[in-house]
């Protein structure tokens, strides 16, 4: 694929209405449109109707997955759940993509996860020896049979579920229905962000608070970490099955993956992306004479180095939003093309002026040095480019797609900088320090994992494992 980019893992949703007259299915619909940039290769949505579950899912678009006959089709319903999916090519299976329902002895539910298990492939062989037997290549069936088999021994399933959450490792946020409750549970870090809303007669869980802007619903706050939230008839109950425990936000729901108008445990993500630039600027000043930002992930950062250092701010690059997925062409000049449908360059911005760049990352280095390239050809002088993260030199095991070392840019070429720059055909490169990046979600209320940065995690790392982490070859 021409970008190179990083990806989350997931967006997930869920909705439970105290009347059954309700269009459950529309409303999880608008909420996946506005997650669509958490994951664009497969959505579904699961309807609830007192324990019958009808569901629709498959790869692409929610506008492509879902016609109005379709939505029609999963009727009308006092619950639902939905989903968007990003996933590595190896897992493409439409198989793959969520909600996962299950039908079992005591009563159907309809699953929704985000996230990453550091000890999927060790409870799955464990179920496997038992003779579980999976149709998927995901982690979802795994917390759907570790909960099945936990919800046989328990009386109730917010309890299976605080049992299931003991024996999960990693980063997990969950969103689940059963006949009669809409559970969300966040894994004792807080890896990634999951938040609680309600409008009239409803009570809305979604991976970030846009997805309540959308449906014109009040923020009610985050789900904490390690906290289970039981939506029912008799309202809203806490569980704390396992809170209390050092918390990891990821770093990148604020530099990059959540959209900018969300809010996430209590912080502003257009403002935290603002802020990373301005303390760009203040570590790495230089003399030019613009700002641009790589767009859409770099314009917040930019914004706020412009006002920081004064330099004005422009926009320097128009992007095609009318070109789907581009694919490495076979020759080199047939890859330059596809770039230029997606990207170009103002020249009347950048042409003999020297350019501050600011993107929000720097993974393997091919993106950031075509983009250069564009400036270069549009007639600017000199390139500045200033990275509102630090540098990757680990790889990440909770769900964000972090490459392996090798082909981490600044782990490839240690860490230098003066390399790096040379590498992307820059004049100056800077990166924001872990110092000041955790400092940039001002009111967040947890702290952050800046793992593969510093090689530090909040929760153990497993050895490296593949993307299709659940493939095996048999001699018979």
């Amino acid at each position: 694929m021409i970008e190179q980019k990083l990806h989350e893992e997931c967006g997930v949703f869920g909705i439970y209405s105290e009347r059954d007259d309700q269009r459950v299915a529309s409303s999880a619909y608008l909420a996946l449109y506005a997650l669509q940039h958490r994951g664009q290769m497969s959505c579904g949505i699961a309807v609830g109707d007192h324990g019958v579950i009808k569901s629709y899912k498959d790869n692409g678009l929610v506008p492509e997955v879902f016609s109005r006959d379709v939505l029609d089709s999963l009727g009308d319903g006092h619950i639902a759940v939905g989903h968007v999916r990003y996933g590595t090519s190896d897992n493409a299976d439409r198989a793959n993509a969520q909600p996962m329902v299950v039908r079992h002895v005591r009563g159907n539910i309809a699953l929704c996860f985000n996230g990453q298990l550091t000890n999927a492939q060790e409870l799955r062989r464990e179920l496997e020896l038992s003779g579980a037997i999976f149709h998927t290549t995901n982690d979802c069936e795994v917390i759907a049979y570790v909960f099945t088999r936990e919800r046989l021994k328990t009386s109730s399933t917010e309890e299976a579920l605080a049992e299931t959450m003991k024996k999960l490792r990693g980063a997990y946020s969950i969103v689940m229905m059963s006949a009669k409750k809409l559970l969300a549970c966040r894994d004792p870090q807080g890896f990634h962000p999951l938040c609680i809303g309600k409008r009239e007669g409803q009570i809305i869980f979604a991976s970030e608070s846009c997805a309540l802007s959308t449906l014109n619903a009040e923020i009610v706050r985050d789900v904490a970490p390690g906290e289970i939230v039981v939506a029912s008839e008799k309202g809203l109950d806490s569980i704390p099955a396992l809170c209390g425990q050092k918390s990891g936000l990821c770093v990148f729901e604020f530099v990059y993956f959540a959209r900018p108008d969300s809010i996430i445990d209590g912080a502003g993500v257009h403002q935290a992306r603002q802020r990373a630039g301005a303390y760009l600027a203040l570590e790495h000043p230089v003399a030019a004479d613009v700002v641009v930002g790589a767009p859409d992930s770099g314009l917040d950062a930019a914004l706020g180095y412009a006002h920081q250092s004064g330099i004005p701010y422009e926009m320097g690059f128009i992007k095609n939003r009318y070109v789907g997925r581009t694919f490495i062409e076979p020759t080199q000049q047939m890859r330059e093309d596809a770039v230029r449908i997606k990207l170009s360059a103002i020249k009347s911005v950048v042409s003999g002026k020297r350019v501050i760049l600011v993107d929000d990352s720097i993974v393997r280095g091919t993106t950031c040095a075509r983009t250069v390239r564009l400036l270069r050809e549009a007639g600017a002088t000199q390139v500045h480019m200033r990275v509102s993260s630090p540098p990757f030199i680990h790889p990440c095991y909770f769900g964000t797609d972090v490459p392996s070392e090798d082909k981490l840019i600044a782990c490839r070429l240690n860490s230098d900088v003066e390399a790096i720059a040379k590498e992307i055909g820059v004049d100056s490169l800077g990166y924001l320090s872990v110092e000041d990046i955790r400092k940039i979600a001002v009111g967040c209320g947890l702290d952050f994992c800046v793992g593969c940065f510093t090689g530090e995690y909040p929760a153990p790392a497993p050895e490296p494992q593949p993307a299709d982490k659940f493939a095996e070859k048999y001699e018979e």
